[in-house]
């Protein structure tokens, strides 16, 4: 039984599918059947046409987006496909949204992770294979060359990822103002030309701030003072 927001993101691979709804209705009736009963509210649904060879996928972006600013759980109709798409597996692991796979109804941010954590461990016994694959060349007095390269640069890489682990909490906040940017100044263009007015809309429209509270005209202020 499913309480509260949501968002629905449904996907075709062309644009004629796209055009003629083919697979839609399926994944529309996928979703009522799966959030049926209890006390939910479909904020908005999302329809992302895109070719296989796309990786880029600017609507799981809305979607995410929405689900942040909505504080909103994503539904997606089919999993099956999109987790193993690792775009969209790193998108849903660095949005911290919710979500649920009406084809996967066990699935969750753990799957998702152990999904990475698959991905992670092939790599590392790719690198495993080289490592003992140059050990048994050197055994053989093959000459190795660049390993001091190597570890220089492995190294920088090491520092890089201490710098980003640094930045997380800040990249963060920088998402959720650049979510709410576009609601301030959609609310302006439509009337609302004082704080105290960006704030009411936004209450309005169901939005609440990072802790969870009611918009005042001064959390506005440092929304858009940040911005500049």
């Amino acid at each position: 039984m499913a309480n509260g927001k949501f968002i629905s993101y449904l996907r075709v691979s062309t644009a004629r599918q796209g055009a003629s709804g083919l697979g839609l209705e399926a994944q529309r009736e996928a979703v009522s059947r799966n959030l049926n009963g209890g006390q939910w509210q479909l904020v908005q649904e999302v329809v992302e046409v895109e070719s296989g060879e796309r990786n880029d996928r600017p609507a799981i972006a809305e979607a995410l987006r929405l689900c942040r600013l909505h504080r909103a759980t994503l539904v997606i109709a089919k999993l099956d496909r999109l987790a193993r798409n690792v775009h969209f597996i790193s998108s849903l692991m660095e949005s911290g949204v919710d979500f649920i796979a009406c084809d996967f109804p066990e699935a969750n941010r753990l799957t998702v992770h152990i999904l990475a954590a698959v991905a992670e461990h092939e790599a590392s016994m790719i690198s495993a294979r080289t490592k003992a694959a140059l050990e048994a060349a050197k055994a053989r007095g093959v000459a190795l060359g660049g390993q001091r390269g190597s570890l220089e640069r492995m190294r920088g890489m090491a520092a890089k990822g201490t710098r980003v682990s640094a930045t997380v909490r800040q990249q963060s906040a920088a998402k959720r103002r650049d979510d709410l940017l576009p609601v301030i100044a959609d609310l302006r263009s439509n009337g609302a030309a004082s704080l105290r007015a960006i704030a009411n809309g936004m209450n309005v429209a169901g939005l609440t701030t990072a802790r969870g509270g009611q918009w005042t005209a001064t959390q506005v202020m440092r929304v858009v003072a940040s911005s500049e």
